[in-house]
Parts: structure tokens; sequence; C-alpha cells
């Protein structure tokens, strides 16, 4: 959807942004053993850490890499809502288990059973991040995308007749 290199950088920060306060929220929630209003206060301390982290991670190595794996299941030819979809689905696919990992190294406190902690913290996260980015997150910051950057119309269609 974005048109250049600022609008992919914009993108990829906003969608980041979306992505990793929700659940970091969750995360927070489930250590706290529920949510309340101090939980939204409490993110911001975890996401100044792991915002530049997904935006990295997401920019420069996930973006091209579940681009790559979703053409397996689509084709350029498809309708753009399920090209959307599959390269939305392998983010998730690839983006859970990398930032559960980092989030369990930084803040779980995992000690020595990291790896156990790391596939229960994959496992809680990756069902909230599929739904969060395929149902509400992917499509709201889309949704606001389209509004600040339309697409340019074509010339023919916009230049008077003679």
């Amino acid at each position: 959807m974005p048109k250049s290199k600022l609008q992919n950088v914009l993108f990829t920060i906003v969608m980041a942004f979306v992505m990793v306060y929700a659940l970091v929220c969750y995360n927070i929630a489930l250590d706290k053993g529920g949510m309340s209003n101090e939980i939204f206060l409490i993110a911001f301390h975890e996401i100044v850490i792991m915002l530049p982290v997904a935006f990295v991670l997401g920019f420069f190595i996930v973006e091209k890499s579940a681009t790559k794996l979703a053409f397996r299941i689509v084709t350029p030819q498809d309708r753009p809502i399920f090209i959307t979809l599959a390269i939305s689905s392998m983010i998730v696919c690839i983006m859970c288990p990398i930032m559960s990992f980092i989030a369990t190294l930084l803040f779980a406190h995992a000690g020595n059973q990291l790896i156990a902690v790391w596939i229960q913290k994959t496992f809680m996260n990756f069902p909230v991040a599929f739904f969060w980015q395929l149902i509400y997150a992917g499509p709201i910051v889309r949704f606001i995308f389209r509004h600040i950057f339309p697409e340019k119309e074509d010339s023919k269609e916009t230049a008077p007749n003679m």
C-alpha cells in the first residue's frame, strides 16, 4: 500500500506501534492477572524498547520474508484483499515468535526456564496477535493511511475533455 520509502517507513512505524502496544498491554494484563486502567500507562515503559525492535525487524527483515512466503500461497493476480491477508498472516507468523523471545529475555525474568517461558509466551501471544492484526489493527491502520496518503487518480481520468 505505501507508494514511497517515506510512506513505507511511516506505515511500518504506525503498524508496529499499534501491534506492539496492544500486545504489551495484553502481556502485562496476563502477568497482573487481569486488565486495569493502570496497564495502559505501564505499557509505555516497555514500548520504548519494543517499538524500535519491532520497527527494525519489520522494516528490514520480516516484510521481505513475509511477502516472499505469502506469494507461495497467493499470486499477483489474486484479489488485493487476499494478498494483504496472506502477507499480514506471514508477518504475524514471523514476528510473534521473535518478539515473544525478545520480550521473554527482557521482561519475563525466566532464568533457566527461558525456552519454556518463551514457548508459552509465543503460544499465548500468537492468537491475539493474529486476530488483532487481521481484524482490527491492520484494517484500521490501512484505512487511516489511505486517508492521509490518498492514491492519485489516473491523469487521463482527471484531465479535462477537449
